[in-house]
């Protein structure tokens, strides 16, 4: 057999071949081999906008969940600030109601007589308008709307401000610390050495010193005032002014406790006893009073604090002073108890001692 008979044989076995495969004998399916451009630009084009289609649907139902959640959550805080807002509401009425009833208990205890319920007087406000309301407000140079107050809450601020402008006001006399307590003449300037017992007798007692102590400062400062301009203005000059305007700020929380009359005991002696020896002229006398109340007088512990291995009864004396509450520790009574141990010392120097030995150092 030659080269081109088995090339024929093998050809048609390879064509037979392809036959069977095409389907029992069936004619066989011709497959492109190429493809136009054409062609694959629109089938990359479709695939495009097949992948966007799918994209757009997902992005909406992500939009659709997120708008779902946030009208959710815009619920939950309705309700949760409904809840704040109710229990406000419940928490001011009681705390309105328990004010009052502090109230009326306190002007039981005064022997003051009871408030009465304006129940008609605030009928009758419900009439005002909301713009006369404002107007009302404004004319009294108040706030014409707090934060978180509605208009019952304004009406109420406006009969409160009205009933406080009735009321009259004290005077507030002229001088270095203003205060609203009276002044007194200098005879009447002299401070016993006790505290009175009765209670009118206590209350002129604060308003001799509220005048000593002005008059203390005003002497203070017309006497740096005629100093000459180059001490005025030199270092110690205008520290000496700095020390005299510093005492006169500080010791005004003093000045609103005499005029409540608020001033404890504790506190209230030894303030007379220096002022007492301080206008007898005895400084030395006068700064011993004031080392008692500042630091007071208890036995301090020096040396040895543990004496043994035991709890003796002998060792608690050794910390005695932790024991008793330290005048100092409070910032506002220490400054105006410094304040005061200044008075004292430019005191010495306005009114000098005929005793010499009476002379601070």
């Amino acid at each position: 057999m030659d080269f081109a008979a088995l090339m024929a044989k093998e050809i048609s076995k390879a064509k037979g071949g392809d036959a069977k495969e095409s389907g029992k004998g069936s004619p066989a399916v011709p497959t492109k081999k190429y493809m136009r451009r054409g062609e694959e630009e629109a089938a990359r084009v479709e695939a495009y906008n097949r992948e966007q289609e799918r994209l757009a649907r997902e992005r909406e139902e992500r939009n659709l969940n997120k708008r779902k959640l946030d009208e959710e959550e815009a619920d939950r805080n309705r309700e949760r600030e409904e809840k704040k807002r109710r229990l406000a509401e419940e928490s001011k009425a009681k705390r309105e109601k328990e004010e009052a009833e502090k109230e009326r208990e306190r002007r039981r205890k005064l022997g003051l007589p009871e408030l009465v319920e304006d129940k008609a007087e605030g009928d009758e406000e419900e009439d005002i308008e909301e713009e006369e309301l404002i107007q009302k407000l404004r004319d009294m140079e108040a706030p014409i709307r707090l934060f978180g107050e509605d208009y019952r809450g304004r009406l109420r601020r406006y009969r409160r401000l009205v009933q406080r402008a009735a009321i009259p006001k004290k005077k507030v006399t002229d001088g270095p610390i203003p205060t609203t307590l009276e002044p007194v003449s200098g005879g009447q300037m002299i401070i016993p050495s006790k505290i009175p017992k009765d209670q009118e007798s206590r209350l002129f007692l604060f308003r001799q010193l509220g005048s000593y102590f002005n008059m203390v400062l005003s002497e203070w400062e017309l006497a740096l005032a005629k100093r000459d301009v180059s001490v005025r203005e030199s270092f110690q000059g205008k520290q000496a002014y700095g020390a005299m305007t510093q005492s006169r700020e500080n010791m005004t929380p003093l000045f609103r406790l005499f005029e409540k009359a608020d001033l404890e005991d504790g506190l209230l002696e030894p303030i007379i006893e220096i002022v007492h020896k301080a206008q007898q002229r005895r400084y030395v006398d006068a700064n011993d009073a004031y080392l008692r109340v500042s630091i007071g007088k208890a036995a301090w512990p020096i040396g040895v604090t543990m004496v043994g291995i035991h709890e003796r009864s002998a060792r608690e004396k050794l910390h005695q002073s932790d024991q008793q509450a330290h005048i100092l520790s409070d910032e506002i009574t220490r400054k105006y108890l410094q304040s005061i141990k200044r008075c004292l010392s430019f005191a010495q120097v306005r009114w000098p001692p005929e005793d010499q030995l009476q002379i601070m150092g």
